[in-house]
Order: structure tokens, then sequence, then C-alpha cells
């Protein structure tokens, strides 16, 4: 039996019949779409949505916005459901690149139809369609082909089937997930054919549960058995997992004490006596000194970037020796590791079986409880207002910790406030805490609280967003407020680019560059009075109520007055730009100065440079097994 219907009607005939299921628990993969309409997918994919509309189709204000809120979405169910999002040709599909990049870098599905150039090239060139020279088969969806986990373009319906299933087992794979890249040129988008009615057949997707090679766990029990100082870095693959209890017991078990990676903030209560708090450059005092000794580390569902890893800086003992718990390959076999490739909740209960006799020293498992303890106080200091009249940035985070329920979602992306609120924030349940920092994406704030938002309804949602990021993507406040989904937004002022300003000033350039001054025409240079932007005023244009608090009192009360409100909010506050928290324990990340310099400060960053470098290390140990 066989159905006729257009490329696009039977895509969204298909999607709308895909579900995983894990654990017994079964759920449709797709939660609609997201799409803005040009001339490249109007006629195809929009006229099939329209008569889906239990399929239902969102409008949004700019691509990059609405692949951020499916992937902020699918993060939010633990990657077992996100939307689809369909774009015309040209600036409408490379729109959704960056956000594409930062679903793949954060290891989240989402699904993207951008238009295509016609498969018969009857009306070369189109509009919107690049040219080259060499070739008449490539058009600027080629672009999406590096930071997709899989790629493909239809050009013949016949096509569609094939590539269809492919893109689910891609993105239903815990390991191999990311953003998928389906190109529909225009004419094919049209054109009918006799597909098969098994492909409209509801389909469901297992989602398996892995456990390592069996030798392997043995080898990793043997090691961790020996360990005098074993510490965990909790990846976001604990909450993808579900690991949450799993490793609670783990490592009241073991004794065993954790620090967590941005992704895996919450995989512990902050006030676990065995959770050591942020790992890495924005780490606490606890989980960089345990870390600097520690001879043998498990990491659960990491990637080991960068930041968590104080650019491979963190882990000092010559004899360190690294177990990987991940999902990917890529993953587990980083650091020279043991690598259990396997679901980390499985594979915690394997490493629990055979470490039922262990348990790290009384004195180890005291530290780390000290270090649990001190660190409270120290949060404690970071939160109390200094000048009640003029909050900086850590007192305003910590008057909206104090005031959120349990259940409520934090959320950011980019600049100070990350390596703040990994520092500070004390988690209470595992998603409270939803922070993009693979690709540290500017803009991602907004379509993100409303992906979250998306996702659980019956949580607060708050978004902080400092003014650079908020400039760089408010359009979706408005999809915030058509759809009925409120976020609560803390928007910081900082007259510019104050994270890399710091940055800057660190490394001997005098934060150029990074400050929202109108340009001196004695200088030549962006040196002069700041420059009239009115932020609050913006937002309000778009829809969403707005306070402007003076000093923390009148901040309290904005934050209960914009609970009580059922339309999105934003609490508009000034700060002090340059007042940021100190690094504590050895928090470094690796930014190359310059060898070379006329400037004395840069001379001297860059010498200060070669110094941290050489404790740097690479973690190349030869396997023993």
């Amino acid at each position: 039996m066989t159905r006729r219907l257009t490329v696009a009607q039977a895509t969204v005939e298909f999607l709308k019949k895909q579900y995983v299921k894990r654990d017994g628990v079964e759920t449709p993969f797709f939660a609609g779409c997201f799409g803005i309409f040009g001339h490249g997918n109007v006629v195809g994919m929009g006229e099939a949505l329209k008569q889906h509309p239990d399929f239902r189709y969102y409008q949004t204000r700019n691509e990059q916005a609405m692949v951020h809120t499916a992937a902020a979405y699918a993060k939010m169910k633990n990657r077992l459901q996100t939307f689809v999002c369909t774009t015309s040709i040209g600036p409408g599909a490379t729109n959704m690149i960056t956000a594409a990049a930062t679903a793949t870098i954060n290891r989240i599905p989402v699904l993207l139809l951008p238009g295509d150039f016609f498969s018969t090239r009857t009306a070369l060139p189109l509009l919107q369609q690049p040219e080259y020279s060499f070739t008449q088969d490539m058009s600027a969806n080629d672009c999406f082909k590096p930071i997709s986990k899989y790629w493909d373009r239809i050009n013949r319906p016949e096509q569609l089937t094939s590539s269809l299933l492919d893109a689910m087992r891609v993105l239903t794979s815990p390991a191999d997930t990311g953003a998928v890249t389906i190109a529909l040129p225009h004419d094919v988008q049209a054109e009918a054919y006799d597909f098969p009615e098994e492909l409209f057949e509801k389909r469901i997707w297992y989602i398996p549960r892995a456990t390592p090679d069996v030798y392997l766990i043995e080898q990793a029990i043997e090691t961790i058995k020996k360990a005098k100082k074993p510490m965990i870095i909790a990846g976001g693959g604990v909450l993808y997992s579900e690991a949450e209890d799993v490793l609670k017991t783990f490592i009241e078990k073991t004794g065993i004490p954790v620090a967590e990676t941005y992704a895996g903030k919450g995989s512990l209560h902050f006030q676990h006596p065995l959770n050591l708090g942020a790992a890495g450059a924005t780490g606490t005092k606890g989980a960089n000194e345990i870390a600097a000794e520690a001879d043998v580390v498990i990491g659960i569902g990491t990637r080991y970037g960068d930041f968590m890893s104080a650019s491979k800086s963190a882990w000092q003992n010559p004899d360190v020796t690294f177990i990987n718990i991940n999902v990917a390959e890529i993953d587990a076999f980083k650091h020279s590791a043991i690598p259990l490739q396997g679901d980390a909740r499985e594979t915690l209960k394997k490493l629990e079986e055979g470490l039922r006799d262990y348990h790290t020293g009384e004195a180890y498992v005291r530290r780390a409880k000290t270090y649990n303890q001190e660190w409270d106080t120290i949060v404690d200091k970071a939160y109390a207002p200094v000048d009640e009249a003029h909050p900086v940035q850590s007192e305003y985070l910590g008057a909206l910790n104090n005031f959120m329920k349990d259940n409520d979602v934090v959320l950011c992306a980019a600049g100070s406030a990350p390596g703040d609120l990994h520092k500070l924030w004390r988690t209470k349940n595992s998603k409270g805490f939803h922070l993009e920092y693979g690709n540290s994406c500017m803009g991602y704030e907004i379509p993100g609280g409303l992906g979250v938002k998306m996702a659980d309804p019956s949580r607060e949602v708050y978004v902080i967003c400092g003014d650079a990021t908020y400039l760089m993507l408010p359009s979706d406040l408005i999809t915030t407020i058509q759809e009925g989904y409120k976020i609560t937004m803390i928007l910081i002022n900082n007259n510019g680019y104050a994270s890399i300003g710091g940055l800057s000033n660190e490394v001997g350039g005098n934060g150029f560059g990074t400050h929202f001054k109108y340009r001196d025409e004695e200088t030549g240079q962006l040196d002069g009075d700041y420059l009239p932007v009115d932020l609050a005023k913006n937002a309000e244009s778009l829809g969403a109520i707005v306070y402007k608090p003076k000093g923390m009192q009148e901040y309290k009360e904005a934050l209960a007055k914009a609970k009580k409100n059922t339309r999105t909010t934003v609490i508009y506050v000034e700060t002090i730009r340059d007042r940021k928290l100190a690094g504590y324990g050895h928090s470094w990340w690796e930014v190359p100065i310059p060898e070379v310099s006329e400037f004395e400060d840069v001379r001297k960053a860059r010498k200060k440079y070669e110094e941290e470098r050489k404790i740097q290390k690479q973690y190349i140990k030869p396997n023993k097994y």
C-alpha cells in the first residue's frame, strides 16, 4: 500500500509518528515545529504543517532563536523530546548555524529542515542562492555539514525514506546526537510521490542503557580500590541518564567526593556533605584543591571542556588515573582513561556492586565535608550586600537564589554571570540550574528560557542576561508573550561586554573595544561618553512588563511582583561592571598572550602566562590493562 503525498507532507506525517521509549516510558519525540516561512518553505513545509494542527506550529522571530529554544527544551527533557525547525533558503537557513553548532557541541538533538535550491535547476540562480564557478551542486546549506551530526539533501522524493530513518537514528542516539540537517529543495518539497504506507505507522525508538565491557569494569574497580584520594567529576551525562539518586548512593557508600561541571551542576543537592561544588576555572576552593591531589578521577558524562579542567591543569598528581563513564566513545577515552563506554546510571550500579568493601579514609571524608561547609560560608559572604543602594552582580544573584523556590529554574549562557553562578548557586534540584556553556553562546538566554518553560510550565523560569547578550537576540520576548509562556529576566546593565572586558584587563588589553561608548574624535577610539541606550524601554516595547528597581530592597520587591505576573517580566538593574569574584585554588584558564607587544601590561601578562603554562598537563599515560 502507498500514499500519494508531497515530500513536505510525507515529512510531517512521518515526524508526528516518531516515539522514544526508555525505562518503559513512551514519549512522542517531536513536540512540534518552529518555523519562519519564506519562498523556500512556505508552499512546501508551510502547507504541510497547516494540514496537521495536531503537530503544532510555533511562530518565532529569529531562526537562531528557534533552534536555541528547541535545544533548551530538549535539554530539559533529558534529550527524550525535541522540536523541528524549518526555514527558507539563504539567510533564513544560515541564521540557524550558530544555534546548530551550540546544540551539537552540547550533544543536544534538534532537527533542522532548511529550504534549498531547485533540484531541477530550472530557474538558477534563485533568490538567496550563492553561485560557484566550480559546481552547481552546493548551496549555503553545505555550511551545516561540519556542525551537524547527520546531513543530507533530498534531491528526489525516493530519497526521503532512508534519510528520515537515518536522521532519527542519530537524533535518538545517546552517543551521537546533536543537530541533524535535512535540506529540502523548493521544488522537491512540493513534488508528489507514492510513499510506502509503512513509513507513516507509529515507530518507537528504544533508548538503550548500555553497560561497559566486563573486563574494563573490573579494571576500574581494582583501580578505585587502590585509590587514596579519588574524586568524581559529574557532568551533564548524570542528568541525561537520570542517575542522580544512584550517584548519591554511590558516594555515600564509597566516600568519594564530587565536583560538578556546568552541565552537571545539580547532580547533588548543594548541601550534600560530599558535594565540593564547581570544578575548574570557575571552581570552588575544595573542588580545586582536591583535584590537585587526586590519584583517581572518575569522570561521569563529561567531555572535559577547558573551563572545568582548568585548561588541563586541574589535576597535578603525576600518577593520576582517569576512569571515564560516558556513552560517547570520544569522551570515554579522553585523558588516557579506562574507558567505560555506557550509560551513567547503569555503570555506576556495576561499580557500586564491585566496591562494597571500599571506602575512602575518614580524614579524607572529613576534609571534603569541611570544604563543603567552608564554601557555604563563602557564598553567604558573596551574597550579602555591601552597599544596599548599589548591589553588585553576585549580590543580585544571591537575592534571587534566596527568593526562588526549590522547583524553579535559573538560566544563563554567556558573560561573567555563568562563572558566578557555577561557583555560588545553591542547587536544590537537578533541573534547577540550566547553563549553556559548551558554546557560551550570547543570545541563548531568552529563547533558552522559553524552551525551558515550554518543557515544564509548572516551574518559574528566571533568566540572567547581560546588556550585550540581550542586544544580540531580544526578539523572542514576543514569542513568550504570544504563546503565554511567562519567563522572568534579570537584565543587568554593564554598559558593554563586561566579561570579556575583564579578561582584556587581565591580559593587558585595558578593556579595549568592550565598552558601549561614543567614539572620541580626538583619540579616534571608542572611549567617549556612554551611549544613551534604554534597554528597559526596548523590552517594554516588545510586550514585557518592566521594573527598574533602585537598590536591593526595591529589587526584592520587584522579584515578588514578577512572580505574581502572568506575562513575561523584565527586571532591569544597574551594577558595577568590574567587581568580580576571585578565583579559588588553581583556577587557571588558558588565554594565549601576544609573544611580543609594545604595551608593558601585555608583556607582564605574557610572562605570567608562560609561568602558568608550565603546570599544564596532557595526561598521556599508557594503560596497564
